[in-house]
């Protein structure tokens, strides 16, 4: 990680540097030495430019009045979350496969834990196990709210039991954390959120705005019979929420981010879009001890080579720009150099970024080999073989681009194309950072994480959230819990966990934003920092 953000910088502290030297020497070879002195009051030019927009780039001052301490049940809090841990809601891709009598225990465990939620809000059974709890509001010509989390989990890989800490089921509650499959993705917010709405139930708060929880059972296996079902039942019957918020981005802690040294907030104003195509050649078979110039699994590795040899073409664009302009005037001065100019770095900077994993998946639509089948023997010649490959797309791309751009680089009649796997989806529109709904999301960030930086940032996985784009003014993605480097590995991995103040701070996140959204002054024209 330090090695990686060490790399970034550096980067960026030579990006202006590096353009306008070659501004220079193009200029003296292209007009000749005789016209060197207009050559150098172009370059002038380009450095007052730069010095100006440099000492302008400064952050954006957000006026957050402060709060009052919200007091929270951390212990109750926790309890419930290690309750909700010890049911194995596991997801799979072949539905057959569920134990549908654990989700069914987790739907009685809800009603059971948060008695007044169930006795104000109106809960509909949507598909196999997807809950939507309806609280009418005082004014029903206010666009309601959504508030969305799922509570199915991942399996725990086989063979990755004894790694854990904790047993991964087992809800255990040890040295501040709460442990297990579920504690950060995603049954930590359903829980919170059902604290926070059970606190105001049972102080018989009633919302001016009407708000909707809706709690997907198949988010981790694309969410087809969840949430896009919630989604079509409340477009059906005209309901547009105002804002839609789901999981997202974080609240990363300093260093995380390149050069910032204090905590970011990263509110997801859009998402990737996503594709898996299927790659298969068919061939003669036969018995590998007198075998072809090339085998169905060596034409179908030179065709992956191809792909992962020329990737989708990088672009600083859309949401992941946003991003940087917003974290940049937080960093050194170096870095705010080549930030503030990205319309004479924005090349390098986007090159720079594409030498991570990380940077790559926020500058170009990244493409990843993920599965290889071939022959079941090690003697026999397979007569098919067969390749995935995962793409998720950058905003201003599209599925049907990748595909044209998968069919060029292949240039192989002997390899098929097909769309495999969950259906694909375009990359999502990006959220309007001045919208009612952005800056109400970023006050009460801030009400909650006082030390943060707040930026919009581009979310590279997916969420069920998309399901709501055709319905919804505002789609954001946050996830109200601190996070380390040490944490990202959990998610989908060994030792997931989660703090409990962590999680008692994600209870009184809600409790501000239920009240900031749906409360007496929340009617769309309250100002939000």
């Amino acid at each position: 990680m330090r090695t990686t953000q060490s790399f970034i910088k550096r980067a960026l502290v030579t990006a202006a540097v590096v353009l306008i030297a070659i501004a220079a020497v193009v200029t003296v070879r292209t007009v000749g030495l005789r016209f060197v002195p207009v050559a150098a009051v172009a370059l002038i030019a380009v450095a007052a430019v730069v010095a100006v927009r440099t000492v302008r780039f400064r952050l954006e001052p957000v006026a957050v009045p402060p709060v009052s301490p919200v007091a929270v049940d951390v212990e109750a809090a926790a309890a419930h979350l290690a309750d909700a841990i010890s049911i194995p809601t596991v997801s799979f891709d072949d539905p057959e496969a569920a134990d549908r009598a654990a989700f069914e225990r987790f739907v009685a465990f809800l009603e059971a834990s948060y008695p007044a939620l169930h006795r104000k809000l109106a809960r509909e059974r949507v598909g196999p196990g997807a809950l939507l709890y309806r609280w009418d509001g005082r004014d029903p010509s206010l666009p309601p709210v959504v508030l969305m989390a799922h509570y199915d989990v991942v399996p725990v890989q086989a063979g990755s039991e004894a790694g854990w800490t904790q047993p991964p089921f087992g809800g255990a509650r040890a040295d501040g954390f709460v442990w297990g499959r579920g504690a950060l993705d995603d049954k930590a917010i359903v829980i919170a959120l059902c604290e926070a709405v059970e606190r105001l139930a049972r102080a018989d708060e009633v919302p001016d705005r009407t708000l909707y929880l809706a709690f997907g059972d198949d988010e981790e296996v694309g969410g087809r019979d969840g949430a896009a079902r919630i989604a079509r039942l409340l477009g059906n019957r005209g309901v547009a929420p105002e804002l839609v918020l789901d999981e997202g981005g974080m609240v990363v802690q300093p260093g995380m981010v390149p050069g910032v040294n204090r905590p970011v907030a990263q509110i997801g104003i859009a998402e990737k879009g996503y594709l898996s195509l299927e790659l298969a050649v068919a061939v003669t078979g036969g018995h590998s001890s007198a075998p072809p110039p090339h085998t169905a699994v060596g034409i179908l590795a030179s065709a992956i080579a191809a792909l992962e040899r020329e990737q989708m073409p990088r672009a600083l664009r859309g949401a992941a720009r946003q991003m940087l302009l917003a974290a940049g005037p937080a960093q050194a001065l170096q870095s705010r150099v080549a930030l503030a100019n990205l319309w004479l770095t924005g090349p390098l900077v986007a090159r720079v970024l594409s030498g991570t994993a990380e940077g790559n998946a926020l500058v170009r639509t990244t493409t990843a080999a993920t599965m290889f089948e071939g022959s079941p023997k090690d003697n026999v010649l397979p007569s098919r073989a067969r390749a995935v490959v995962n793409f998720r797309i950058l905003t201003g791309d599209t599925v049907e681009g990748v595909k044209a751009h998968v069919r060029r680089v292949i240039d192989d009649d002997r390899v098929t194309i097909s769309a495999c796997g969950p259906l694909p989806f375009e990359a999502s529109p990006i959220t309007d950072t001045s919208s009612w709904s952005y800056r109400t999301l970023r006050r009460t960030v801030l009400e909650i994480f006082p030390d943060a930086l707040t930026v919009p940032s581009l979310l590279v996985s997916g969420t069920d959230s998309r399901y709501f784009l055709p319905y919804a003014a505002n789609v954001l993605r946050f996830t109200p819990i601190p996070i380390g480097a040490g944490d990202v590995g959990r998610f989908h991995g060994t030792n997931e966990r989660i703090r409990e103040a962590d999680l008692g701070r994600a209870v009184a996140f809600y409790l501000r934003l239920i009240r900031n959204t749906t409360g007496a002054a929340a009617r769309g024209d309250a100002p939000a920092g």
